[in-house]
């Protein structure tokens, strides 16, 4: 018969798994020189293991299951898939040449992969794991991103310097929008009522309303001390309550801070060097940057916007995800 301590503890575990307060966080780093993602513990920032992927790995995705993460290896021209319980790759899919940035459809069933060799993105059949079919764009596609009703994709294409708006249904062209120079990457509002745009060399973020694909604003970025030709824009992440856009400006070392409301840049922030992408805790409270130069993570807490801490990881880390 279990004594009275063991029964306390029984139900203190158990208490623990109901609430959540037992599930273990991770953040998961791809490194493009290493060719490996490394994973780190969210909770002590200690690096649990160092997993070897397919040649240089960048954009990640977690599935919407949460079981596993999808990993762009470029230089092996597919797609790998990390499974979070064994923290092994145990699925190849397809993706065309050279892919670098994709977008999970709201269902969790269609991959949207940017082919920059081919000017165009493939349709990945996630269960499948193998090409439905492709979308032709402007030339060198790179950003991916799909509307929150799943109704419309949009991807940028750096040298034509065009955000495509695409039917989901048809995959058809429904308008392309002219950017700033060189669009790295696009992220929607939750309401999915506009499309914010980087745009690495114009060093500036276009707003595109969804609805009539116009730019009603551009967001310019000057750092006291910084060289303008370091401002480059790449990532983008909104925070969950819409409130925050924040933006990764490459070489110039720094996340700016802005008002969505207004468009004003409230704060820059300093982190790694050449920060290029981001993202959020499950709870929106901090945010973690992959800083490609100086190889490591940055950590920054939302509430307060400060960077609080940077964690080695691997060589020319491109791209980070938050998972359990």
């Amino acid at each position: 018969m279990p004594s009275q301590m063991n029964r306390g503890l029984a139900a203190l575990c158990c208490l623990l798994v109901a609430t959540g307060a037992a599930r273990a966080d991770h953040l998961y780093v791809s490194n493009e020189k290493d060719n490996t993602v490394t994973v780190v513990d969210a909770a002590s920032l200690a690096i649990v293991k160092t997993v070897p992927v397919g040649a240089r790995p960048r954009g990640l995705l977690l599935a919407n299951d949460h079981k596993s993460i999808y990993v762009c290896t470029s230089d092996a021209d597919h797609i790998e898939e990390l499974d979070l319980a064994t923290l092994t790759v145990t699925r190849t899919l397809q993706s065309g040449p050279d892919p670098e940035t994709f977008a999970l459809s709201p269902d969790g069933k269609t991959l949207y992969v940017s082919n920059e060799d081919d000017n165009e993105v493939s349709i990945v059949d996630v269960a499948s794991g193998r090409i439905s079919g492709e979308i032709p764009t402007g030339v060198e596609p790179e950003g991916m991103v799909v509307s929150p009703d799943g109704k419309t994709i949009v991807n940028t294409s750096e040298t034509t310097s065009m955000a495509h708006f695409i039917d989901a249904a048809s995959h058809k062209m429904i308008a392309s929008v002219l950017v700033g120079s060189r669009p790295r990457f696009a992220a929607f509002t939750k309401d999915g009522s506009q499309v914010w745009v980087s745009s690495e060399v114009g060093g500036n973020v276009s707003i595109v309303d969804a609805a009539s694909h116009k730019v009603v604003h551009t967001i310019a970025f000057a750092i006291p001390g910084v060289p303008a030709e370091t401002v480059q824009a790449v990532g983008i992440n909104l925070s969950p309550d819409g409130k925050l856009a924040f933006i990764a400006l490459g070489p110039a070392n720094r996340v700016a801070v802005v008002d969505t409301a207004t468009f004003a840049v409230k704060k820059y922030l300093l982190v790694g060097q050449r920060v290029w992408h981001m993202d959020f805790s499950f709870d929106g409270k901090t945010l973690y940057t992959a800083n490609g130069v100086s190889n490591d993570m940055s950590v920054i807490d939302v509430g307060d916007l400060k960077v609080t801490k940077s964690v080695p990881v691997g060589h020319l880390p491109w791209g980070v995800v938050y998972g359990p």
